[in-house]
């Protein structure tokens, strides 16, 4: 399928809008990293919301990282998304999307959250039910912050909370 934003109003599938369905087996290419992976989260984030479904860009939402990096922190010793029912330091967030035990912080932005759009949106079937598509896709939520953890092991924790 054309990517999102080429080939002008004729070619364009955001010419309309926002689509109702992502684009099928969407795959936008990765960006080298910045240097600032929280930064490198929300961009990934926002590419996959443009380049998937034409959806608007989420808000970086850098007040909410010191909180999302000690979620990431707290469920690497508590478990995945203990942070989101805890919630430890107040985070505000409405939904929560959590990569446990990654290899690298490159790899939660490359490979989890590539994961987690191609969940896809909730079929009906309850025994599918999912969500981390839905927080990414949302046009109720305006902002996203991600945070990171890193374990003595090395593995890395990585979570966006979506307000």
């Amino acid at each position: 399928p054309p990517t999102p934003g080429t080939g002008g109003a004729r070619g364009d599938p955001c010419a309309n809008g926002p689509l109702a369905e992502p684009i099928p087996d969407c795959r936008p290419q990765a960006q080298p990293s910045t240097g600032d992976p929280h930064a490198d989260c929300v961009a990934r984030i926002n590419r996959f919301r443009w380049e998937c479904q034409c959806l608007s860009p989420l808000e970086r939402w850098t007040d909410g990282e010191s909180c999302t990096d000690s979620n990431a922190q707290y469920d690497s010793v508590n478990g995945a998304h203990a942070s989101f029912y805890d919630i430890p330091c107040g985070s505000g967030a409405r939904a929560q999307n959590e990569c446990p035990g990654w290899p690298s912080t490159q790899h939660v932005v490359t490979g989890c959250l590539q994961a987690m759009w191609d969940e896809g949106p909730e079929d009906g079937n309850p025994n599918t039910v999912n969500g981390h598509y839905e927080a990414m896709a949302t046009t109720q939520y305006t902002r996203v912050a991600c945070g990171f953890f890193t374990t003595r092991e090395g593995d890395v924790w990585g979570v966006q909370n979506f307000d």
